[in-house]
């Protein structure tokens, strides 16, 4: 891993290692653009805390939140030690990232500096040996991980001759690729647009034009001016058409909420296998892929629990690491679905290195979004990736008692087990257990009994049906004439 300016020999050398199929692999797939990352890792000294520094202190102390009694959040006596990100994991998801928009990853270079320098990020001196690495290899764009002011944007593409792209800008890209419906396309321009508004500043003479001639001399309007106000106008109106999408939205949310079933919402990270884990408890079909953000847009679909209460699952876009502000706002009316639910089922990836730290991220977004009190569940997806000795003593704690969930959404292992956990915290509709003795002329109403309730035992006597029941309060309203005694609830 080659670090500072001294070894700039083994910076470069480590670039054109980064190109494995050469010029070769670039004939076979023309369109495919040829990326060059750029990873910045900065030590603080004394006090001085960097950007990512401050971070990953606030991921540490979202992690550390326990659920206490009643659903609050409360802070233990002492913070657990959480894993951070350090500067080659987070180049490692920047590569996943840049695969994931479809480049071609063909060269690296990772620095690590005392601060940040305020023109150029990593300083002129490094960008100009990083001109030449990305030169080296054909690169025709350079992924920085790390945010880029305008003006550092601007000096550094001065600089490498060649298109630059942030971190923000690259995340905006896959979602842009992965937005199908209309509404999620309207929330990804609106982000893009606000990413691109104070970018515009500063693009030089080219931008102007000035008015000549008699009657137009004067400043007149620059062509910077005339580009603002068309984007804070197109920003209008797509901010009006998300306003009916979540008016209707609304509409809808209250249709459901009229009846009692309650609506269960799947968070975590990027690539921790929501889509895979819905599909598998839903039969819905939804795209589940390893590229990260392949979900985008809400799907929601019915679940039957062990009680024979039904619930509606809703799968969301994943989060990442410094998820750009703008676009938690712009879908934030695809994510009310998460703060209107009466249980966030938290999935993680059981088998990453990274999934404490990857949890504490999500823990920030919910924090965003006030939803951190929800009552939740955490569920540790892809224990099949783990060795088979230590998924199943995982799985055994967790079914006496634990408080997460052990389960496999690909090979189905465990979600008996997460049916049964979601089935005992959800309120609405609560399930009680009742005596019956019904006619058996009252076809319709055992038809309903086998269908919405759960049946213990069952006796025919004198022209009755005496059963033994354990049904919702909506289904236990339909039957109450025939109610012999009430058990306790269950």
């Amino acid at each position: 891993m080659v670090i500072s300016g001294s070894k700039k020999s083994r910076d470069t050398a480590r670039a054109r290692g980064r190109a494995p199929f050469g010029v070769a692999a670039e004939r076979e797939s023309p369109d495919r653009e040829r990326a060059f990352l750029v990873g910045l890792d900065v030590k603080t000294r004394g006090r001085a805390k960097s950007a990512v520094t401050a971070q990953a202190g606030a991921a540490r102390d979202a992690a550390a939140m326990q659920p206490a009694p009643g659903g609050a959040l409360q802070k233990p006596a002492s913070k657990p030690s959480i894993p951070e990100f350090d500067a080659d994991e987070s180049l490692a998801e920047l590569r996943t990232l840049a695969e994931s928009a479809g480049a071609k990853v063909v060269g690296e270079i990772l620095q690590r500096r005392d601060r940040v320098d305020p023109a150029t990020l990593i300083g002129a001196g490094k960008l100009e040996e990083v001109a030449g690495a990305a030169a080296s290899v054909d690169a025709d764009v350079l992924l920085f991980d790390h945010d880029l002011s305008p003006s550092q944007q601007r000096n550094i593409e001065k600089i490498v001759d060649r298109r630059v792209i942030d971190r923000t800008q690259l995340i905006l890209d896959i979602f842009a690729r992965h937005a199908r419906t209309r509404e999620g396309q309207l929330q990804v321009e609106l982000a893009q647009l606000q990413y691109m508004l104070p970018r515009l500043a500063g693009r030089g003479v080219e931008m102007s034009q000035l008015g000549g001639g008699i009657g137009t001399r004067g400043p007149g309007e620059t062509q910077l001016e005339t580009d603002r106000r068309k984007i804070a106008r197109r920003v209008r109106h797509v901010e009006q058409q998300l306003e009916t999408v979540r008016r209707t939205r609304a509409q809808q949310r209250q249709r459901r909420e009229s009846a009692p079933v309650a609506t269960v919402a799947l968070v975590g990270y990027t690539n921790a296998g929501k889509s895979t884990l819905f599909n598998a408890l839903t039969r819905a079909g939804v795209l589940s892929s390893s590229k990260m953000f392949a979900t985008l847009d809400p799907t929601i679909r019915g679940v039957v629990l062990p009680s024979k209460r039904k619930v509606l699952l809703s799968d969301t876009v994943g989060f990442i690491r410094s998820l750009p502000h703008t676009l938690v706002s712009a879908f934030r009316a695809t994510l009310e679905e998460v703060q209107r639910a009466s249980l966030i089922l938290h999935v993680s990836d059981a088998a990453s290195p990274l999934s404490a730290e990857q949890d504490a991220q999500v823990e920030i977004v919910l924090k965003e979004l006030e939803a951190e009190k929800k009552p939740r569940l955490r569920v540790m997806n892809k224990v099949d990736l783990l060795d088979p000795e230590v998924a199943e003593s995982l799985m055994a704690d967790a079914a006496r008692g634990g408080n997460a969930v052990y389960v496999s959404a690909r090979d189905g292992m465990g979600l008996d087990r997460l049916l049964e956990r979601i089935d005992a915290m959800i309120e609405e509709d609560p399930v009680s257990r009742v005596h019956l003795r019904v006619p058996q002329r009252e076809g319709k109403m055992l038809a309903l009994l086998e269908a919405k309730a759960r049946i213990y035992s069952r006796k025919y006597k004198d022209g009755a049906v005496e059963l033994e029941v354990g049904a919702p309060e909506s289904v236990v309203r339909r039957v109450r004439a025939w109610v012999v005694a009430d058990a306790r609830s269950s």
